[in-house]
Order: structure tokens, then sequence, then C-alpha cells
């Protein structure tokens, strides 16, 4: 493709409203335009990065036996309301009504549509186990989109969904897409880690992500050197260390009396430590949650900490808001709450940050006053004991008790083990080989096709652009012409690029008529691996300069050597 006869509009500023690298290349290097907010056009480059991906994960996911469908994006209201997802998914289901008053949604995924098909063409345990796929575009009406691609209102993404008559089936198929998953960024040549995450909407009882390796990386991994454990640090498991707060002195030292403290006005954690010149770790944070049914609880974490609302929604098998100042039904005195004399109807549950401290400090559940020399057991009753907060530096790994580490990352798939939560609601049923009428036992296995392409960016990129793996790269090779008005220089480019072409390359010609400047600062923006420059040094002794975008150490060629540089690609 010559340039002077492509579309690739490239910007030397970055857009205002861009908060992320790969948003800003995205927009600077060509590759989409913003229509509204979180929803995107793609020009002719972004285009064909997609369609790289979409190969890659459409060749894998047939290797792994999965088949290819394609579902339709609007869904009838009835079957969303069938599963009760369509009152629990909430303001992000992007819902519509047609003109006979019937309710569709704009599905943000298929888990749904896909089980009742299956339930009227999916009959008997011979036709399991299956697997159906699709690359289909999803709508999901984001509160605050943000990050690009990243964060968009309408994405694309490959959706599978396993069918099976048997538990041991089902952990086949899913075995099935972890390795497919792994081939797949493989393939693309990205760094990442598989992780345990948290099974959130979708549902299930297992399930793992994929993240891409990067520094501002949406999500934070904990994970071990010793044991090669990794999860997303909502669902991290971890043991913390008696000497994390590195003030051994704090904990089970003697019980001391309890002192009511003087605190006006200190409500939060960092201006108690400053007043009263104490460790974060030897203050109790106390926080008060409601479920739907207005039943109360209080959650009791070290102060250094933060409350993991999901591990304790998990422990308490409801769904939980925060009280704070603005929904404070209670009369409670937010900043100033403890656990000593708190209301009856309050059930106290304890992170174990705090169960070996003695001698805390908590609000003393009246406007201005703290607690000091508070201690469990002595000064207040704990209902249940558990891991409800994020782990922190110095916690160690619950597996083999190696120190955690931490590093960010981008959730680009999720694969989930749903057995059968979707097919006992929407009557998903098949006859086994005993006769009995059974539910599918399914899996769910979801890949980003435009978060891969920004997650790509994300990782590999530098002051002066993107640099694509070859893999998914638009073009190989960007053919440059110093000076287009050199007659010689010309001639031999044009030459090149037809070779290149009948070499069955994907190459751009800059043709253009300008400087070479800003022929280099382009092809740099926009990440293209090879530059294959015809210079002064052609004209001169018929050199050609190759210079490589990811840093390679360039190299210099004869012109009669190029076609057999350009046949070893």
């Amino acid at each position: 493709m010559k340039f002077t006869n492509y579309f690739l509009p490239t910007l030397k500023e970055d857009p205002a409203d861009s908060d992320i690298i790969s948003h800003s290349l995205s927009i600077r290097a060509g590759l989409i335009r913003k229509v509204a907010s979180g929803i995107y056009s793609f020009l002719p480059l972004g285009y064909k990065v997609l369609k790289k991906i979409e190969n890659i994960v459409r060749e894998e996911m047939n290797n792994a036996g999965a088949i290819e469908i394609f579902m339709p994006v609007m869904q009838p209201a009835e079957i969303w309301q069938q599963s009760n997802r369509w009152y629990e998914y909430g303001p992000e289901m992007f819902k519509l009504t047609d003109r006979s008053g019937r309710d569709f949604c704009l599905g943000p995924t298929h888990e749904e549509l896909i089980t009742t098909m299956a339930s009227n063409d999916i009959f008997s345990y011979k036709d399991l186990p299956i697997n159906l796929y699709q690359i289909q575009v999803k709508f999901r009406d984001e509160i605050r989109p943000r990050y690009g691609l990243l964060r968009a209102r309408e994405f694309i993404m490959k959706d599978a969904y396993s069918f099976a008559a048997k538990e041991d089936e089902l952990d086949k198929d899913y075995d099935a897409m972890y390795k497919a998953y792994s081939k797949i960024i493989e393939r693309i040549g990205l760094k990442y880690k598989v992780v345990e995450a948290d099974t959130g909407l979708i549902g299930g009882n297992f399930s793992h992500e994929f993240m891409i390796l990067a520094k501002n990386g949406e999500e934070t991994i904990a994970y071990c050197d010793n044991c090669n454990y990794a999860a997303n640090i909502e669902n991290a498991k971890f043991n913390i260390s008696d000497c994390s707060d590195n003030d051994s002195k704090n904990i089970n030292e003697e019980y001391k009396e309890i002192e009511e403290i003087y605190t006006p006005g200190i409500k939060t954690i960092e201006n108690l430590v400053n007043f009263l010149n104490q460790p974060s770790k030897k203050i109790i944070k106390t926080i008060i949650v409601k479920n739907l049914k207005n039943d109360i609880f209080a959650f009791l974490l070290a102060g250094d900490r933060t409350l993991n609302l999901s591990k304790a929604e998990k422990f308490l098998k409801t769904n939980l808001e925060l009280i704070n100042e603005e929904n404070n039904i209670y009369n409670l005195p937010i900043g100033f709450i403890g656990p000593i004399d708190l209301k009856k109807e309050i059930s106290i549950y304890a992170d174990y940050s705090i169960k070996q401290m003695s001698n805390m400090i908590a609000g003393a559940n009246k406007a201005d006053y703290h607690f000091k020399n508070i201690n469990t057991d002595r000064d207040f009753k704990v209902n249940g004991w558990g891991n409800f907060s994020y782990p922190l530096p110095g916690d160690l790994c619950e597996n083999c008790g190696g120190e955690l580490n931490y590093i960010k990352g981008i959730e680009v798939g999720h694969i989930f083990k749903l057995g059968t939560k979707y097919s006992e609601k929407l009557n998903g049923k098949f006859l086994d080989k005993d006769g009995m009428l059974k539910p599918y036992v399914m899996g769910c296995y979801g890949i980003g096709i435009t978060r891969m392409m920004a997650a790509a960016i994300e990782q590999s990129h530098d002051e002066k652009g993107i640099i694509w793996p070859k893999s998914i790269a638009p073009f190989l090779i960007n053919l440059i012409v110093t000076n287009i008005n050199e007659i010689e220089m010309k001639s031999a480019a044009d030459n090149a690029y037809n070779m290149m072409l009948k070499n069955k390359i994907e190459v751009l010609y800059d043709d253009r008529n300008v400087s070479a400047g800003i022929k280099f600062k382009d092809s740099d923006l926009i990440g293209i691996p090879i530059k294959v420059i015809f210079g002064k040094k052609f004209l001169k002794d018929k050199i050609i300069d190759i210079e490589y975008r990811d840093n390679t150490p360039k190299i210099e060629i004869k012109s009669n050597e190029l076609e057999d540089f350009v046949k070893n690609l």
C-alpha cells in the first residue's frame, strides 16, 4: 500500500481527553477516532490490527475444537428476566423497547441467549460435549468510560460457551480454553500472567483471568515467585506476616487499662495517626455495611488496610452496601465508630490483621472521642474472623509462605466454570444415558479483541510511539524514500515495492513528498516493525538501511541483497 493512496491521518499532539498512553497513541497513530464517550470508529490501520488479532483467536479456538457461530446483539428481555440478571445487571445494561412495546437489551454477554438456543437443539448426551463461540460486538453502559478502548461502552469480544454432560467433561473444556488463551497471547507476543479471579456477575464457582503485564494496568496482581501462585488482588489468598507491621512490640503485649481520648474532628486514619503519633496498624478501622434486608454488619481491620467488599459478601453470602455520611439512616457517628458499645443489632466480624494485635485504638461511638488500649475478647466480642482485606507488601503466599509480589496488569481474557447456573434457570436440559433429563454443565470463555489491541500498546511502546509485535502489526515493512524527487532513488524504491508485493509482504510505501524527518517520526509513531530506507547511502554506494522498531541494532545491506532479506522474513 502506498501512503499517498492510504487513509492514515496521524497527529502530532496528544488528544485532550486521553488519560492513558494506549488511548493517546491509538488516536495519534490514526487507529481510532472518537464518536462519543466510550464509542470509537476504527480507521484502516486499527482495523487491520483488529483483524489480525481476530484471526489468531479464531485459529486457536478452531484448533481447540470450538465451533464458530454468530448471534444477534439484540436480545429479548424475557430470557434475562428468567435468569434474573435483567434486574441484577443494573444500569450498565443498555435496554430498549421496540415499536410494539417489547423490551430488549443490547447484549453485554450471551449466556442467556446461547443457553436458550442450545435447549432447542441439543437434546441428548450423545450431542455433548460441544463448545460454540462467536466474535461479536458487545455493549456495556459504563458509568465512567475511560482509558479509550480499555473501558469502552461498545467493544468487540470473542465469547465461547461449552456444554457438557458431566463435571469432568467441563474440566476438559476449561483446560482446553486455558491452553488456547495462553497460546493466543503467546502467538501475539505479549508478557502475561494467568490469575485466580472473582466470578462476579457472570457467576459460577471458579474462574481465571488472563492479564497482560503493563505499568498502567488497571488491575493489581499478587503473585509468588516461589510457587508461581498468582491472583487478582481482589481474589488473592494470603497470610498476614506476624512481622509485617515491623513493630512486634504491639503483638501480644500485656493488656493495658482502656482510656477514652478526646479527638476533636479527627475522623480519618491519617489524621488520627498524626494526632496520636501512633502507627496506622495499631488503629482499628471499623467499616459499617448493610444488605438489602437492612441487616447491619461491622467489619474491623487494621488501619493500614482496605475492606475487600467482595470477600465480605462471599463470607456473609449477601450483597452489601457501605454506610457513609450520605446514607447514614442509623445515626452512627461516622469517623468515630468502634466495636465497644456498638449497637446490639450490628454483628461484628474481624479481619485477621488485628487478631494478634494488643492495646489498639478505635472509635468510642460518640463524636470527637476514641478509645485507647482496647483488646479483642476482653473489651468486645467478634462474631467471626476472616480474611476481609487486600494484601499488602510483607504478606505471605498462602500456598508456600513466600512473600507476595505485586505487578500491574490489564485483563484481556476471563474463563469461567459456570456449572448449571444458567441451564437450570433457562430449562437447558438433555437426556442422559440413564434416561433422565439433566441440566447442561456449562463453561464460558471471553477474550477482548479491542482490549487486546490497547493492552499490546500499553505493554509495547516508547516515547516515539507504538512498537507492534510482528504478529499483529498492520504492516511488516515501512518502505521509506528520503527524497521522493530523486529519480534514481524513487525508481529503485518503486522496484523494491513491487518485489515486496510479489513476495506477499505487507508493506507501507511512504511515497509522500515530505521531509525524511516527518516520515521517520510517523513510522515510529505507528509502530511498523521494520524500516527499509532508501537514502543518501543508496545514491553513493547502493546501500539500504534496515532499522527495527523494537531497537534491535540496525543493519546495512546492498541493494542486490534486498530480495533475499525480504524472502527470509
